[in-house]
């Protein structure tokens, strides 16, 4: 039996990878600032063994309160998935410092800490496989976001330090980076009129949102011991194309299929 942690695991892309993690057999602590009353439902109807911890991953109690009720019940980890995350829209002349650290803490730090407490017991068993969950805001620019964006490109360095360091030790550690993912954070922001769906779909090649199913499979490769063996220290963009693609908006739309 797996041992997985998936913090952020109430909604959204926590909950289907902890759906898609417990169908492979996976047992879960999952963590959220909320009960996530419908992931552990859900993930208890494929037969593993799942309990939920509550509270703010930026808290070292609470990290350390994490880590010894999974040492305490399972003695092992096998995967970290540090999804948990808040967005931050404005521009960067209207972001107060608060704000600005608010988000480095829960976005940037936060993953740190886990990487530390679980890490360490990866170490310890000699294997394990950590995936933080960036975003292709780390990877480019995105006005508006001058905080979210210095946050996950950091989660990038990140997972690219932990990988140089722990590889050797058995302990892979790999990034993926979504494009927009239709969830709740969406949702919040669409209706505050930042943005449309034809603004998202128009900039990517494959001409729609990512999927919460489309990040989750991507990180369920990335926990594979067998499927991603020498992977290690990769950002795996999940964007339909969005950051390889460099053409003008007509370009791009004279090379889609024809809509049916």
């Amino acid at each position: 039996m797996s041992i997985a942690v998936i913090t952020g695991a109430a909604q959204g892309i926590g909950r289907r990878t902890a759906e898609l993690l417990a169908e492979r057999g996976y047992a879960l602590a999952l963590s959220d600032l909320r009960e996530p009353r419908e992931t552990l439902e859900a993930v208890r109807q494929s037969g593993v063994e799942a309990f939920a911890s509550l509270g703010d991953v930026a808290d070292e109690g609470t990290v350390e309160r994490l880590a010894a009720a999974v040492r305490e019940r399972w003695g092992r980890v096998d995967v970290l998935v540090n999804n948990a995350g808040i967005s931050s829209i404005a521009p960067a002349e209207a972001i107060t410092a608060a704000e600005y650290r608010r988000v480095l803490e829960v976005n940037l730090v936060a993953p740190f800490l886990l990487a530390k407490a679980f890490g360490a017991m990866m170490l310890a068993q000699g294997s394990g496989s950590i995936i933080n969950v960036a975003s292709i805001a780390g990877l480019v620019g995105v006005s508006d976001r001058a905080a979210y964006n210095a946050s996950k490109h950091g989660l990038i360095g990140l997972t690219r330090t932990l990988a140089a360091e722990w590889g050797g030790r058995g302990v892979r550690c790999n990034a993926v980076c979504p494009g927009w993912v239709k969830t709740d954070m969406d949702h919040s922001a669409q209706a505050s009129g930042l943005y449309t769906d034809a603004d998202i779909t128009g900039r990517v090649p494959m001409g729609r949102f990512a999927s919460a199913d489309d990040v989750a499979h991507a990180i369920a490769f990335l926990a594979d011991a067998r499927e991603s063996a020498f992977v290690n220290g990769q950002a795996l963009a999940v964007d339909g194309g969005w950051t390889s693609d460099g053409s003008w908006e007509s370009l791009r739309l004279r090379h889609r299929r024809p809509a049916s």
